[in-house]
């Protein structure tokens, strides 16, 4: 590991605690919300104020690489080439405007698109997610991907969230769930989802949907780095433009690539 990417793991660090320590002083203090594309996807000035905080700390060490985001005029796609940053400063808005813990700041460095480290805090639970190019840590700790390898045994999460027109998919993803593993988990952030999995709090997650950079990268960065697997939709490894997500601890990942083809043929 080469001293930029060390360098780098820092920054994620740092950038990722700065937005989570802005955002947590406005948590149950009855901000305001704001609807997005639908009338239950928030954003808050929280938001917004923690994607400032992150980009001000990226930028006082990597001010010309390139930053993707989910709000405000950031890129909304990650270059190919070259370095970048993808955050999100409040993963689990929803979960956020109505006093749940369950929220991440996320933040993520790539380059030519590959994630070098990662950062996910939850400054509510108390937790601190991060990963260089190698290990994968809970506050410092290193850590790794649960050791079950019997899916009737495992615990999956339903991944992201679909929309009212697509309910049939997230009927057939809790049906997959509940007929191939032992029980199902819904948090409300994709990534604690990933971070939890990095843990091995719980086996698995599944989803046919397109994951935004921003509410996957830096976890499945962590789940890598923790020994887990990560694949699309086909059971290729997963990239930033592929469809779906299968996130494993690797031992149960072939029934959870079954799930997913339930999903898909529902």
């Amino acid at each position: 590991m080469t001293d930029a990417d060390i360098s780098r793991a820092a920054v994620a660090e740092q950038a990722a605690t700065g937005g989570a320590d802005l955002a947590v002083e406005q948590f149950r203090t009855g901000i305001a919300a704001e609807s997005k594309d639908s009338e239950t996807d928030f954003v808050t000035e929280a938001d917004r104020a923690a994607q400032r905080r992150v980009i001000e700390v990226i930028e006082a060490s990597y001010p010309n690489d390139a930053i993707v985001g989910e709000e405000d005029d950031a890129l909304k796609t990650v270059p190919e080439t070259g370095p970048a940053w993808i955050i999100d400063p409040i993963d689990g808005t929803n979960n956020f405007v109505n006093g749940i813990r369950v929220w991440a700041t996320a933040v993520a460095a790539v380059i030519d698109g590959e994630p070098v480290a990662s950062a996910v805090v939850m400054p509510a639970v108390g937790d601190t997610y991060t990963a260089d190019r190698e290990t994968a840590y809970r506050n410092g700790t290193p850590i790794t991907v649960s050791e079950i390898d019997r899916p009737e045994l495992s615990t999956v999460v339903p991944m992201l969230w679909w929309d009212r027109d697509s309910r049939g998919a997230y009927a057939a993803a809790t049906r997959e769930i509940v007929q191939r593993f032992d029980d199902l988990r819904r948090f409300g952030s994709a990534q604690a989802t990933l971070a939890m999995i990095a843990d091995g709090a719980v086996e698995g997650g599944v989803t046919d949907l397109a994951a935004p950079p921003w509410d996957s990268v830096a976890g499945v960065h962590l789940v890598r780095n923790a020994g887990g697997r990560v694949t699309d939709i086909d059971g290729n490894r997963w990239q930033v433009d592929s469809q779906g997500m299968v996130i494993s601890n690797g031992d149960v990942h072939e029934s959870m690539q079954a799930a997913v083809d339930g999903i898909v043929k529902s």
